[in-house]
């Protein structure tokens, strides 16, 4: 049998992962995926290899013969990997003075952004900051791939080990609902009243914060009912008017959806959500580093801490 050599870096990961803990429940929660997807993954992996390499029951894992054999290659596969990704970082940084800011949902809140760049400016008047816009299938804004340099970010974060953040705001989450929905006339709302509602929810892919946005932390082990995917303000705000699901928004992000047949609502009993500058930890640039400073000076002036 030959092997097949198209296996991810991701695949090869989750397995180091599983590995390292022989527990696919704290692995999940060291990777922010969840435990389901991470043995699917797994699964997947040994069927590509051709070969087991966990075994597991009701009470251990453990590694196989052909497991153990590929455990220390794998670890260095990610660590030349990690360590090719910087190096390229660093070749395409010194073609630019260039700092590309990712975000998917624009930072407006109280003038946030002019304020960061003009601090920023005032440090580095030579440099030049370009906004890329990045879809919500990419919870990272870009800074997974290396589009972005620095990004406007909803936490959790996948891969969290990976990047570094400073908070910008902590909002509390707001329910989105048809204004003619029987809720819509309540000041404010309890969760426990939404928690079999069907949820517009965000695409797989962004993993632990579909999960935040749909307060998986707060149904008790129940799972949530889906009545659609989205993956911008436009379809949001059409799957709300079309009575598809509600959906928890982030007090910052009221006025995205409030346009019409719409309407928000304060909830009880669940925690905020939390809105951050974020990097990738082992990108040391000074450029990237001025960024965040400025970005903290400009969040601790707003609110005071």
């Amino acid at each position: 049998m030959v092997m097949t050599t198209d296996v991810h870096v991701r695949d090869l990961r989750y397995f180091v992962t599983v590995a390292e803990e022989l527990h696919f429940t704290r692995a999940a929660e060291r990777l922010y995926v969840s435990q389901p997807a991470l043995s699917k993954q797994i699964r997947s992996l040994e069927r590509q290899l051709g070969v087991e390499l966990l075994r597991r029951d009701r009470h251990r894992v453990a590694l196989t013969a052909a497991g153990t054999a590929l455990l220390p290659h794998a670890r260095r596969v990610l660590d030349a990997w990690a360590r090719g990704a910087s190096a390229m970082e660093e070749a395409r940084a010194a073609l630019r003075s260039t700092l590309v800011v990712g975000m998917s949902t624009s930072p407006g809140r109280g003038g946030l952004l002019p304020a960061i760049r003009s601090r920023f400016s005032a440090a580095h008047p030579g440099a030049a900051v370009r906004l890329r816009q990045v879809s919500w299938e990419d919870p990272t804004a870009g800074l997974a791939d290396g589009d972005a340099d620095v990004a406007f970010v909803w936490l959790p974060l996948p891969d969290q080990e990976r990047f570094a953040w400073t908070v910008v705001a902590e909002e509390p989450r707001h329910v989105a609902l048809p204004e003619s929905h029987p809720l819509a006339g309540r000041p404010a709302i309890d969760f426990a009243e939404l928690a079999d509602e069907p949820f517009l929810a965000l695409p797989e892919a962004t993993g632990p914060l579909r999960d935040h946005f749909l307060a998986l932390d707060e149904r008790g082990g129940r799972p949530p009912r889906i009545g659609a995917e989205i993956a911008s303000t436009e379809e949001t705000y059409e799957a709300l008017v079309a009575g598809l699901g509600v959906c928890l928004v982030a007090a910052g992000n009221v006025p995205l959806l409030t346009l019409g047949g719409v309407v928000t609502r304060p909830v009880r009993g669940i925690a905020p959500s939390r809105y951050a500058l974020a990097w990738r930890k082992q990108d040391r640039r000074p450029l990237v580093r001025a960024y965040a400073e400025a970005c903290r000076r400009v969040a601790e002036g707003e609110t005071g801490r």
